[in-house]
């Protein structure tokens, strides 16, 4: 059967690369809040926490290594694991809808990939951890010598960030100390009594996501938040959006006033840490990491993915911090691209090297 071609402007891929980078707030350095630009963005994906402050010192002007430091101390920004499983520093407003929004699929997510330990009575297991935590964080080995004491399977760990709300304390999982091993209860802001509505979370979520990495497709929703393709689906249909068709036919959605800059707007010299979410496969159709450079950057063989840098809007090399900031370009640059990195790394230098 012929596919059916959405209605709607065809978006190149040149498009779809600058409208992904203007809102990620890589195009132009923001002076919106630090709370803002995590809201703006979507979140900022933050296994290795460090990796937050690069991202926001490539999206805020004027960023000093501190700010993000106090807005954590302060709970303006928490670490949390919310879409797909993984841990993001996310606006403190933010973590309500986006874990009401991603908590039961999940959980069936957990159940269906965990083996023995998916048959555990995971209500019981969250009681006794909220027991754990109840006079103040611990670490994560601490957490885990409890859970067997009490004869629980080792496995079920990762089970607990999904029936429990635990945040990063930020005694632990910042720059200062990047190791982010500490755990807490999510505070009774954070977690809302009565819990919110579950179809408006979703709705705001997929709309967040939209606005941070649109126009997109279905599938592109369902990888980013951690559903089902149906349920995208389902969410998409309740809100009001504008269609597109990228270069193949297939449907992309977006909201209606959401910025499409030209194909061909300038983007300057980027800085990214690892696991930035413009390299991950929800934002694959706007080629911010060239398929032919994908196997540089995430390997099965790579516990973390490659800090990159992009030029004119596209990875161009890596880098590295050992001993000094050095980085490599995947090809030779341009005399002119090649002046623009060096500016920008000996800026990013500055920023590793300053004092808090």
């Amino acid at each position: 059967m012929r596919k059916r071609t959405p209605a709607g402007p065809t978006l190149t891929v040149a498009q779809l690369n600058r409208a992904v980078l203007a809102r990620q707030l890589l195009l132009e350095r923001s002076g919106l809040s630090l709370p803002e630009v995590a809201g703006r963005v979507a979140g900022l994906q933050t296994q290795y926490a460090p990796s937050g402050y690069v991202g926001m010192w490539s999206r805020v002007r004027d960023f000093r290594r501190e700010q993000l430091t106090a807005a954590l101390l302060a709970g303006e920004i928490v670490q949390g694991w919310v879409m797909r499983c993984t841990i993001h520093m996310v606006a403190a407003a933010d973590y309500p809808p986006f874990t009401e929004a991603v908590r039961a699929p999940r959980r069936v997510w957990w159940q269906r990939s965990a083996g023995a330990a998916g048959e555990v009575d995971m209500d019981a297991v969250a009681d006794l951890v909220r027991g754990y935590l109840a006079e103040g964080p611990l670490k994560q080995a601490e957490l885990q010598q409890r859970l067997l004491a009490d004869g629980l399977p080792r496995e079920v760990w990762p089970g607990v960030q999904l029936w429990v709300d635990l945040v990063r304390h930020p005694s632990a999982g910042t720059w200062e100390r990047p190791r982010a091993h500490v755990y807490a209860l999510a505070g009774p802001d954070l977690v809302p009594d009565p819990p919110l509505d579950v179809a408006a979370s979703r709705d705001m979520l997929a709309r967040r996501y939209l606005g941070a990495f649109g126009p997109a497709s279905a599938k592109d929703v369902a990888s980013f938040c951690g559903w089902s393709v149906t349920e995208a689906r389902a969410v998409l249909a309740r809100l009001e959006l504008r269609r597109f068709a990228d270069e193949a036919g297939g449907e992309l959605v977006d909201l209606p006033d959401a910025p499409l800059p030209d194909a061909d707007t300038p983007a300057p010299v980027r800085f990214l840490g690892q696991w930035e979410a413009v390299l991950l496969a929800h934002a694959r159709r706007a080629q911010v990491l060239p398929d032919e450079h994908r196997s540089k950057v995430f390997h099965v063989r790579m516990p973390q993915s490659i800090r990159t840098f992009l030029v004119d809007g596209r990875v161009a090399g890596t880098w590295t911090v050992d001993g000094g900031l050095r980085w490599q370009p995947f090809a030779p640059l341009d005399p002119a691209w090649q002046r623009a990195v060096e500016e920008e790394a000996e800026r990013l230098t500055a920023f590793h090297d300053a004092d808090s």
